[in-house]
């Protein structure tokens, strides 16, 4: 079994969770922050349904410097629309799926580096990259995102078991 196939279902997975919540997303409340040094609740959101874009940026290129104008427009998408938001997602979601899917073991093994103006922040194999940069910090703002719909009073669905708003 390759490299991508182990990460392949895990990957599925924790996407069609953070979809669930993001579908969930009011855009009344785009704006609302819990804290002044908070995301507010819409760009934590566009945040969010960004970052599987990153990951097909690990599989077909050596490096993303994230200082670079032309990769301006990764460190920031502002929020539209809900319906807008999720759409976003999915697309970012198929292109990873689908670099991820055509990755060889060969590319897993090999470095990949992300750089903010030319100053390497990491470099490390591309598998670890996308388990921890992507997947992990995908995973780390959806709780973020879960905490702020709750304090929104918004239903929570499952995501790792039952919530308090859907049992069973």
């Amino acid at each position: 079994m390759s490299i991508a196939e182990i990460l392949l279902p895990e990957f599925d997975h924790e996407m069609a969770t953070t979809r669930r919540l993001l579908e969930r997303v009011p855009q009344a409340d785009a704006e609302w922050r819990p804290h002044p040094k908070s995301y507010s609740l819409g760009d934590l959101a566009a945040h969010i349904a960004r970052l599987p874009k990153w990951g097909r940026y690990v599989f077909e290129q050596p490096e993303l410097d994230l200082g670079a104008p032309a990769n301006a427009e990764l460190a920031r998408a502002g929020f539209t629309t809900t319906a807008e938001l999720v759409d976003r997602f999915d697309a970012n979601v198929r292109e990873t799926r689908t670099a991820l899917a055509a990755a060889p073991d060969e590319a897993m093994r090999t470095k990949w580096a992300l750089r903010n103006g030319g100053t390497t922040i990491f470099s490390l194999p591309r598998a670890a990259v996308f388990r921890a940069f992507i997947l992990s910090h995908l995973i780390h703002h959806r709780g973020q995102l879960s905490v702020y719909l709750r304090l929104r009073d918004v239903a929570l669905p499952s995501i790792y078991g039952p919530t308090a708003d859907e049992r069973g």
